[in-house]
């Protein structure tokens, strides 16, 4: 039998490289690994343990709170504290349920203000989340470039609510004691193993402790590498003022922002 020409093999392959490695260029994600026998590379293998290792210390962070009110308080916004049924991070990872719902005193303090701060159009609420470090990058420009869209609009918003251990879901309790007819929470998403500061944004019409996650959108992955606070401000924006006009959010409400851009 003859032995197969050697100038056949792939290269890639005859190098012991992946010969998918080109494809890494378009992506983050782990392919084109290669391996050693039947293992994984080194490399390979300390990358993922490292990786992992910055998506733990990014769930528990501790929230700089007093660094995401100095610089909303330097681009102009009012801000206000409010905290949930949660105070340390064990109990915000094993009881999900608190971090869902106002404390008692910042539910009786929003509810004194209501009257004072009158209806508005949009609260806004910043937390921590599951990455801390995503509502610390992020949360600000993101907050400055959405209210530069909507004060263009003539939409009204309350003070920047900050809140430590918030759920998504709090942002309807929140909203309904306000009486806004429009809710955002921006928070930190659980780390993926190559995105420890990605922040997500949650918007609800007429916030109410009956809302699901249904009447909810989301816009997510909001950090330099996925979608730009820019970009997200606008798609936000454009959401945020279609569900006003048609009085809609959640499944019933659909992105229809042409690829260049919103109309505002």
């Amino acid at each position: 039998m003859e032995r197969p020409d050697s100038t056949l093999i792939v290269p890639a392959i005859k190098a012991g490289r992946d010969p998918w490695i080109g494809l890494r260029r378009y992506t983050d994600a782990r392919i084109a690994l290669g391996r050693a026998g039947g293992s994984q590379r080194t490399d390979s293998v300390l990358d993922f343990r490292l990786s992992h290792a910055r998506a733990r210390d990014a769930v528990m962070a501790v929230f700089d709170l007093e660094g995401v009110a100095t610089r909303l308080g330097e681009a102009g916004f009012a801000t206000h504290r409010i905290i949930t049924g949660v105070t340390d991070k064990t109990t915000y990872l094993a009881r999900p349920d608190l971090g869902r719902r106002l404390a008692d005193t910042s539910r009786a303090e929003l509810a004194s203000l209501a009257p004072a701060w009158g209806p508005r159009d949009l609260v806004i609420l910043v937390s921590d989340g599951l990455a801390a470090q995503a509502a610390e990058r992020h949360a600000v420009e993101t907050v400055t470039r959405l209210a530069g869209h909507l004060s263009a609009a003539g939409w009204t918003l309350y003070p920047i609510l900050l809140v430590p251990f918030g759920r998504v879901k709090l942002q309807d309790e929140v909203g309904e004691l306000l009486g806004a007819r429009h809710a955002l929470m921006l928070l930190g998403e659980r780390p993926g193993l190559g995105t420890p500061d990605s922040l997500g944004a949650y918007l609800t019409h007429q916030p109410c402790a009956s809302c699901s996650d249904a009447d909810r959108n989301c816009v997510s992955n909001i950090r330099p590498e996925g979608l730009p606070p820019v970009v997200a401000a606008r798609k936000l924006a454009h959401l945020l003022i279609e569900s006003a006009r048609l009085g809609v959010s959640g499944v019933a409400l659909k992105d229809t922002e042409a690829a260049g851009g919103i109309g505002i």
